[in-house]
C-alpha cells in the first residue's frame, strides 16, 4: 500500500475524532443574519397592522387597542399609549460538542483550566442514538441598539452580554441533579405522557404549540430533565432545537426570563415559572443563517422537516446557534 493511500485511510479514520475537538464558527451578524421580517405581525389591539411571514403563528393579543399604566411618580398618574403586540428578537443560545467553544464569536475557545470532557453523539441499538451538547445564552438586542423601533419603552435595553455557560451548571450535566430543579420529571417519564407529545407536535407545526402540554418539546421530543443530553438524537438540527426550548424552560423555571405577552406584560413584564411555548420563535444563525421565508423563524415544536435541509455538515456545521424571538405586547406611550 503506498504513503498517498496510507494517508487516505488515516484521514477517514481520523475525521469523526477530530470534528469532535474543532471549534469552528462566525461572529453573528446583527444585520444579515435576522429575519427583520420575522417582527411581524405588529398589531394594535387585536388588530393586525403588519402581517408577518406566517401570519397565522401568532398568539392571541389583548383587545383594547388603547391601555394605560401608571407611572412612578409623586403623586401617580396615569399614562395612556396603543396596545403594541409585535415579536422581540432578545437572546441568542448556541449549542455546541465542544466545551467553552463559542461559535457565535467567532469560534474562539476559551481555556478555562475545567476539563468536563467533550460532547458526544453515541449510536446505541440501531437507529437509536443520544447526544450531548453545552449551551451559553448571550442577551442579544439588535432593536435596541439599531434604534429600529421608536417605542423604546416597548423594548428591553442593554448591551450584547454573555449572560449563562452550561459548563458551570453541574444540573445540565447530569440528569439525576437536573431532578432538583425538576422534580416533577416523573410524571412525565411514562408513555401515557409522551405519546401526547405527538399532539403538541401537530399543533406546532400547523400553527403554535400547546402551552398546555408543557413537558413537549413538540415533534423534537420532551422538555424533560432540563439536562444537555439529549436520549433520541435524529439529527443535529432535531437535538439542537430541543435544547434551544429545554434551556429556555430551564431559564424560566430558574426565574431568569420573565413573561413578556398578554394583558398582564403591557405595563411591565411578569414572572413565568413554567414557560409558556407560545412565547418564542427560535431562528438560525448558524451554521447557515436561515432569514426568509415562512419557516425562518419557528415556534418552539414545529417540526425541522420543513426548513433543516442543509443546515448541518461535518466540521464546520456540527455546532448550533439560534436567535430567540420573543412575543412582545406592551404599552407604547
Amino acid at each position: 500500500m503506498n504513503k498517498r493511500a496510507l494517508i487516505l485511510l488515516f484521514s477517514l479514520w481520523a475525521l469523526p475524532f477530530l470534528s469532535l475537538a474543532e471549534c469552528s464558527g462566525r461572529f453573528t451578524d446583527p444585520i444579515g443574519d435576522i429575519c427583520w421580517n420575522c417582527m411581524f405581525p405588529l398589531s394594535i389591539g387585536d388588530m393586525n397592522v403588519v402581517k408577518g411571514p406566517d401570519n397565522d403563528a401568532d398568539p392571541s393579543n389583548p383587545k383594547d387597542p388603547v391601555c394605560f399604566c401608571i407611572d412612578n411618580g409623586t403623586p401617580p398618574l396615569p399614562q395612556f399609549g396603543l396596545t403594541l403586540g409585535f415579536w422581540e428578537p432578545a437572546r441568542l443560545v448556541e449549542l455546541t460538542h465542544t466545551p467553552f467553544c463559542f461559535p457565535s464569536l467567532g469560534g474562539t475557545e476559551m481555556d478555562m483550566g475545567i476539563d468536563i470532557g467533550q460532547g458526544s453523539q453515541k449510536v446505541h441499538e440501531a437507529p437509536v442514538s443520544s447526544s450531548m451538547y453545552q449551551a451559553h445564552w448571550y442577551v442579544y438586542l439588535p432593536l435596541y441598539w439599531l434604534e429600529i423601533i421608536l417605542y423604546m419603552t416597548c423594548i428591553e435595553k442593554g448591551d450584547f452580554d454573555l449572560a449563562y455557560l452550561s459548563e458551570f451548571d453541574p444540573t445540565w450535566q447530569d440528569d439525576t441533579l437536573a431532578l432538583w430543579l425538576t422534580p416533577e420529571t416523573a410524571l412525565f417519564a411514562n408513555p401515557v405522557a409522551q405519546s401526547s407529545c405527538a399532539a403538541d407536535c401537530s399543533a406546532a407545526s400547523a400553527n403554535l404549540p400547546m402551552d398546555s402540554l408543557y413537558w413537549c418539546g413538540g415533534c423534537q421530543g420532551s422538555l424533560y430533565p432540563f439536562s444537555g443530553h439529549v436520549s433520541r438524537h435524529i439529527g443535529g438540527v432535531q437535538a439542537s432545537t430541543l435544547l434551544a426550548q429545554r434551556f429556555t424552560a430551564k431559564l424560566h423555571r430558574q426565574g431568569l426570563l420573565p413573561g413578556t405577552m398578554g394583558r398582564d406584560a403591557l405595563c411591565e413584564t411578569y414572572p413565568m415559572p413554567t414557560m409558556q411555548k407560545t412565547q418564542y420563535k427560535a431562528q438560525m444563525t448558524y451554521p447557515k443563517a436561515n432569514t426568509r421565508g415562512k419557516y425562518a423563524a419557528n415556534p418552539y415544536g414545529r417540526s425541522t422537516t420543513f426548513w433543516e435541509a442543509g443546515r448541518e455538515y461535518s466540521i464546520t456545521g456540527e455546532d448550533f446557534a439560534y436567535l430567540i424571538w420573543r412575543k412582545r405586547n406592551c404599552c407604547a406611550f
